[in-house]
């Protein structure tokens, strides 16, 4: 589609870039001495905007005939023969709007007079018509590097896209592979606990699924998510499992990716409250201040604890989606000191509504399930 037809307003522009071309036309006619100004403009005014639209179909021979694809003779040949046959075109519609003016007493002589200006009207026409060519090439030059960059985009976007779906897919095989072996150790000394446990489990799973559709759910569902996690490591661990959680009122309806705290909890617990026999709290904060969000998440450890053998595929997961999603707009801090494992994650307030967060200082809620 023509460029003009895309843009509101741009046929008024495009029109309006010809008036100094109607103002050229008068000039060259009135000091030929042949016509007097005031003829010169009733004749130049309107062939120059018939001209402008006759002009206009020269896109579409520039898109035909692209520069670094087509040999110069053949592109000087063709836009020669089309030049040339617009500005016939040109003189002829011309003399008839000529003739039709010659009727008017004033331009009686017109039609006579406008003859002998033909071969300056045919070289101005083919002149105009190689401008009009130039300025096409260069629309199709930057049409064509605005087509490349919505392209490159596009597929940044959807290698983003395909990251995260498989950034996400790594997260339930290795959390069902964790719970399906504690369902099965829980089946010879607790029934009733790997009952439940089976039962939180579905439940959860339900709920990650649905939730885990989404490209972003509120914190507040995100957090409920990490909290029914939490729920099914309760059967096992019992009261070695204490959980701590500190909302921000104002963080509560900010947009976060789905199941982004789930690695990290199932961290706290594995290599955390797991290898510590008095067991342990694992505190959830969270905190809005700006248009910055804050999740903490903290667990106790054992500091003499062996080096683990894996390479914290739950801790790079998340590394990976933030990055994937923020770029350098999110950061995740780990620290690992005297006892106790932190994680704190910093990404941009997005609200529900999608604009950014807005400083609100609130009380912080405390619970403790």
């Amino acid at each position: 589609m023509h460029p003009i037809a895309t843009q509101k307003g741009a046929l008024r522009i495009y029109l309006a870039a010809w008036l100094p071309v109607g103002c050229l036309l008068v000039t060259l006619l009135a000091l030929s001495k042949r016509l007097s100004w005031t003829e010169s403009a009733a004749v130049a005014f309107p062939l120059a905007s018939e001209y402008a639209f006759i002009c206009l179909p020269s896109w579409y021979l520039c898109r035909a005939l692209p520069l670094r694809r087509t040999d110069f003779l053949r592109l000087l040949s063709v836009h020669t023969i089309a030049a040339f046959l617009s500005s016939t075109w040109w003189i002829l519609t011309g003399k008839l709007y000529v003739l039709a003016l010659s009727l008017i007493p004033h331009f009686a002589t017109l039609d006579e007079r406008y003859n002998t200006e033909v071969p300056m009207l045919l070289g101005v026409g083919i002149l105009l018509f190689y401008l009009a060519v130039a300025v096409n090439y260069v629309m199709a030059s930057f049409e064509a590097a605005r087509e490349l960059e919505r392209l490159a985009l596009e597929r940044e976007i959807l290698a983003r896209e395909a990251e995260l779906k498989a950034l996400k897919a790594q997260i339930d095989p290795h959390f069902l592979f964790n719970s399906l072996n504690s369902v099965s150790s829980l089946i010879t000394t607790d029934a009733a606990g790997a009952r439940r446990m089976c039962l939180l489990l579905a439940d959860f799973l339900r709920k990650s699924i649905s939730l885990g559709a989404q490209e972003s759910i509120s914190l507040t569902d995100e957090v409920t998510l990490a909290l029914n996690f939490l729920a099914i490591d309760r059967v096992r661990f019992g009261s070695r499992l204490k959980i701590e959680q500190e909302i921000d009122e104002d963080s509560k309806n900010c947009l976060v990716p789905p199941l982004l705290l789930q690695p990290l909890v199932e961290n706290a617990v594995t290599h955390g409250i797991a290898q510590l026999i008095e067991g342990g709290t694992i505190r959830v904060r969270t905190e809005r201040r700006g248009d910055r969000l804050r999740i903490t998440i903290d667990n106790p450890c054992d500091p003499q604890r062996p080096p683990s053998t894996r390479k914290g595929l739950g801790l790079q997961n998340v590394r990976s989606r933030l990055a994937a999603l923020y770029r350098a707009e999110s950061r995740m801090d780990v620290q690992d000191a005297d006892g106790h494992f932190r994680v704190e994650l910093t990404l941009p307030a997005v609200l529900e509504d999608g604009t950014a967060g807005v400083s609100k200082k609130s009380p912080i809620a405390t619970a403790r399930p």
